[in-house]
C-alpha cells in the first residue's frame, strides 16, 4: 500500500496536485489540515481513500480535528496538531497515540516535516507545500509503503 501524506497547503493546492500526478498511483492519501477550503476538489481529484482532517484554518463542521483509522494493520491517529502545544515536544502526541492504542500518530501545523519513532509509536508530520520553515524551506512531503509482512517505511521528499 503507497500513502502519500500532505499537510498545510493553506489553500493553495498547485504544487499539492503536482505532488500527486508525480507520485501516483497510491492507495491512500491523507491530508494534516489546513486545507482551507479545498477538500471537495481534491475528493474530486482522488482515486483512492482519501482523509482530511481540520486544522486551525479550517472552519467546514465536517471535518473531524481528530480522525482514529485503521491503516492496512495498523493503528494511526491524524491531527492538525494546533491543540497540542507541539513547539515543546511530541509528548502530548504521544499520549494521544497511548489513548488510542495508535502505532502511528499523523500530524501537521508546524510546516516542518518529521519523522520520529519512540517505542512503537511513530510520529510523523509531512511538512508544508506552500510555508514551509524548516531550514532551507523547501516544500515538502512524505510517501509511506506497507507491504505485508514488512515494516513500514515512510521517507520526506522534497521538491
Amino acid at each position: 500500500m503507497k500513502i502519500l501524506v500532505v499537510s498545510d497547503t493553506h489553500g493553495y493546492n498547485n504544487t499539492m496536485y503536482e505532488v500527486m500526478a508525480k507520485e501516483a498511483p497510491f492507495d491512500l492519501m491523507i491530508h494534516c489540515g489546513d486545507i482551507q477550503g479545498e477538500q471537495d476538489r481534491l475528493r474530486r481529484k482522488v482515486d483512492c481513500r482519501l482523509i482530511v482532517v481540520a486544522g486551525n484554518n479550517d472552519y467546514d463542521p465536517d471535518l473531524d480535528r481528530v480522525k482514529i483509522t485503521d491503516i492496512g494493520n495498523y493503528k494511526a491517529v491524524i491531527t492538525h496538531g494546533h491543540r497540542y502545544h507541539l513547539y515543546s515536544g511530541f509528548d502530548p502526541l504521544y499520549y494521544l497515540a497511548a489513548e488510542n492504542h495508535a502505532d502511528y500518530v499523523f500530524f501537521g501545523h508546524t510546516h516542518v516535516p518529521v519523522i520520529h519513532e519512540e517505542g512503537p509509536v511513530t510520529i510523523i508530520n509531512p511538512g508544508s507545500l506552500t510555508y514551509p520553515r524548516q531550514p532551507g524551506r523547501q516544500y515538502s512531503y512524505i510517501v509511506g509503503n506497507m507491504e505485508d509482512g514488512k515494516r513500514p517505511v515512510f521517507e520526506i521528499k522534497y521538491i
